[in-house]
């Protein structure tokens, strides 16, 4: 079905490879339009419980392809504003994806690669990769990718590393938020499915609703806060879904839709 990804179904979980390793997957025209597809496809599919997201090859994604940059340098300002507005729309795609988004990150995640990563809901990284946001080395900013960026590390971090571009490793970025788990290679794997069998026992659409909720209350005023939240909880607790899990609990079973290990 694509050109530079690759996909797979097991059960109620969505596998997806970058897959461009000839180039260490970097983003071009072709991916950024594919991958607003695919999320655009998976929000709609109704039988996708988590994603998990990873890179063919021997990196995560290294950023920018140079075939397509070198395109860029000769982009009017409005071919410029077309481009980086699918970009943005591909990205806040993902980053809005009704289901959990687990990144599977190895090697390298550097440019667009550590935006992918901050538009995942968890991010497991082998204990060798690097991470970095580089636009400044090249005489450009992570324009696109900072609202996601600056929402997972925040104002401090931004400051060091958005204008050094510099590279940090695994261990910074788990410190910094951006990714959750840093494990030796051999265990990436294993730790990514469990993160998926957590998100499996819990209800589907409670953790649609606490993606959302999350967003919501990130921008919300103070004062829309308390209002917010409880209406939040008092539909939750009359919905189908919460009904079964709390009767469940109550019961000592597992919930019709627990079909976590």
């Amino acid at each position: 079905m694509y050109e530079t990804l690759q996909t797979a179904r097991k059960g109620a979980v969505e596998y997806l490879t970058l897959n461009r390793p000839d180039v260490r997957n970097a983003f071009n025209e072709v991916m950024i339009a594919e991958l607003a597809q695919w999320a655009g496809a998976t929000a709609n599919a109704g039988d996708v419980r988590v994603v998990v997201i990873a890179g063919a090859g021997k990196v995560f994604s290294a950023g920018a392809d140079l075939r397509w940059m070198s395109k860029q340098v000769n982009y009017s300002q409005e071919e410029n504003q077309r481009d980086a507005g699918a970009a943005a729309a591909m990205f806040n795609a993902i980053d809005t994806l009704p289901v959990p988004v687990i990144g599977r990150v190895h090697g390298a995640a550097l440019g667009g690669g550590a935006g992918l990563a901050a538009v995942c809901d968890v991010v497991v990284a082998d204990d060798a990769a690097v991470f970095a946001f580089t636009e400044v080395k090249l005489g450009i900013l992570p324009a696109i990718i900072s609202p996601f960026a600056l929402a997972k590390i925040g104002r401090s971090a931004a400051r060091e590393l958005f204008l050094t571009g510099m590279r940090f490793d695994a261990a910074r970025a788990r410190e910094i938020g951006l990714v959750h788990a840093v494990v030796p290679t051999t265990e990436l794997d294993a730790t990514v499915e469990r993160y998926v069998s957590e998100f499996l026992s819990a209800g589907p659409d409670a953790i649609a609703n606490a993606k959302a909720l999350i967003r919501r209350v990130w921008t919300a005023t103070p004062s829309e806060i308390p209002t917010i939240t409880a209406q939040a909880i008092a539909t939750r607790r009359v919905s189908p879904e919460a009904q079964e899990g709390m009767k469940a609990f109550l019961e000592k079973r597992r919930a019709a839709w627990n079909i976590g290990t």
